[in-house]
């Protein structure tokens, strides 16, 4: 990978890493399922426009847009609302590689290599001292909200593996864009059910929430996952996907510059076991490899 394409993979990752601050500022003054409406209408309303629609059956569309897009982003948008620190969140949605790992083996009849046992052994462990001994200045609701939203992450991942399976080719630009029209149908419904009473219009068309809706909708997900897919074109995805182990990085630093968010001992400590996990799982092999060659 050239360094004009490392820049691009580090701007991506960081406008990803951001995306905990903006959301924190979106539901300041929009609520969760109405941010999630909102964020789904301008992607889909924008993206369709330029993207042409993956040749993918629409029941795998749907089936992705509402794992990915309602599941996760309802859990993560209610999750901050509630108190979880931004910065915090980015680390603990990484955990979606572990409930992966878990949902293809009880879906597709997958196996742990000792590699991903290991990560995950070693990520639950970090989760625990999050949860557990962390978790005094944590609110428990958003903190359990995170991890669902980082299982419906994973299981978006395991549709897309039995989309392959299938024998389809998914351009991850065009399933992002297009699958976006499944949840907005639903967050507007729960909005209507459960945040009728809470819509204040003069607070959703500040600024500052506008940013927010902007930046989700269009930075981080039509540019965000645009270049992505423009690198993995011409990358291997093992080159590319290390990059997105900056996420939390870049996410717990703009949190604590932006908002101030500083993060106990505990935590910083399960985040740390959390990420080293999942870089065992990513890179557990390789690095064996490498120790063992002469």
């Amino acid at each position: 990978m050239n360094w004009q394409d490392r820049l691009i993979a580090l701007a991506i990752v960081a406008v990803w890493g951001f995306n905990f601050v903006v959301i924190k500022w979106g539901v300041a003054g929009v609520p969760p399922f109405l941010l999630g409406a909102l964020r789904f209408s301008a992607a889909a309303g924008l993206g369709l426009l330029f993207v042409r629609r993956p040749a993918i059956p629409w029941r795998w569309l749907a089936l992705y847009g509402l794992s990915v897009g309602l599941g996760q982003f309802a859990c993560l948008f209610t999750a901050i609302k509630l108190g979880m620190p931004a910065g915090l969140a980015s680390i603990v949605l990484q955990s979606q590689a572990f409930f992966t790992l878990i949902i293809g083996m009880l879906w597709l009849g997958e196996r742990f290599t000792p590699w991903q046992l290991a990560g995950l052994l070693i990520g639950s462990a970090g989760l625990y001292l999050i949860g557990g001994l962390g978790a005094a200045s944590l609110p428990l609701a958003g903190f359990v909200l995170t991890l669902c939203g980082a299982a419906s992450w994973a299981f978006s991942n395991v549709v897309v593996r039995r989309i392959v399976a299938a024998g389809y080719k998914p351009d991850m630009l065009g399933l992002v864009v297009w699958s976006s029209l499944a949840p907005i149908v639903p967050f507007f419904a729960l909005s209507g059910l459960f945040e009728a009473d809470r819509i204040v219009w003069a607070q959703v068309a500040t600024p500052q929430s506008l940013f927010a809706i902007a930046y989700l909708a269009l930075v981080a997900t039509l540019f965000g996952y645009g270049q992505w897919s423009k690198l993995l074109s011409r990358h291997a995805a093992n080159v590319v996907a290390p990059f997105s182990l900056l996420v939390p990085f870049f996410g717990v630093l703009s949190a604590a510059l932006v908002l101030g968010e500083r993060l106990s001992f505990w935590q910083l400590a399960g985040g740390a076991l959390l990420l080293g996990g999942l870089a065992v799982n990513v890179f557990g092999p390789r690095l064996l490899a490498l120790w063992r060659k002469p």
